[in-house]
């Protein structure tokens, strides 16, 4: 079975500025090794189209949504103290992302492909349900869970992320939810200063958020006794 694959040159066109850590070149490197190591013909180009606000409201707030978007149609180039860049183009690009990661969902959740890899932008995993951070606009993962409980029934998910910063919005997001599994390896301490240890979820979602902080240079033998022993 094949790998479907997300993506689009229009996500080029959340315009960051020169220099921003989060730019287009992100998806320009993915887009060149597949290209070099022969891998882009072997995939599943996926179609999709942009996701409708119903579904980003699955997570987020009406005042998130509308703050975004009034943010990028006013022409704002910053929404929060100084990371999360936007250009005039940000909010539909953004709605493009979240279309594609769903499109992958539907694709795997109806057995048309046995899994998919989304290389989209603007991220997401540092929004919040009502707030915009670390160069993220909305939570494409934690939507795409909501998605999939909500069109496919499928009750209980899990999402891992395995990043240097930790996933504090989708861990926010889902802090008292037991029909979803967040577990994150990232570097601890560091940005954005969440994802002890002893952040295990509260309510119904106690023991449904599963933190492994690293230390700064981990490598292989520490990820794969993370992922072996823990996850």
């Amino acid at each position: 079975m094949a790998t479907g694959f997300i993506y689009s040159d229009k996500f080029l066109e959340h315009d960051t500025g020169a220099g921003h850590p989060e730019r287009p070149d992100r998806l320009r490197a993915i887009v060149k090794q597949l290209h070099d190591s022969g891998m882009w013909n072997k995939l599943e180009h996926l179609p999709f189209s942009p996701a409708t606000e119903d579904w980003v409201l699955k997570v987020h707030t009406h005042r998130h949504v509308s703050f975004v978007k009034s943010s990028v149609h006013a022409g704002h180039t910053v929404l929060d103290e100084g990371d999360t860049h936007v250009s005039k183009n940000s909010f539909d690009v953004a709605l493009l992302a979240i279309g594609g990661v769903l499109a992958a969902v539907d694709a795997v959740t109806t057995g048309a492909m046995q899994n998919a890899f989304c290389a989209v932008r603007p991220p997401g995993h540092h929004a919040e349900h009502d707030k915009v951070m670390g160069f993220c606009l909305f939570n494409n993962v934690a939507i795409a869970a909501r998605y999939a409980q909500a069109k496919h029934g499928i009750h209980r998910i899990a999402i891992i992320d395995w990043d240097v910063h930790h996933g504090n919005g989708t861990q926010e997001i889902f802090y008292s939810d037991e029909s979803v599994l967040y577990t994150s390896t990232h570097q601890y301490p560091y940005y954005p200063g969440t994802g002890a240890r002893e952040e295990r979820g509260k309510g119904k979602g106690e023991g449904f958020t599963l933190n492994i902080p690293m230390s700064a240079g981990s490598g292989e033998p520490e990820y794969l006794k993370a992922f072996t022993e823990e996850v």
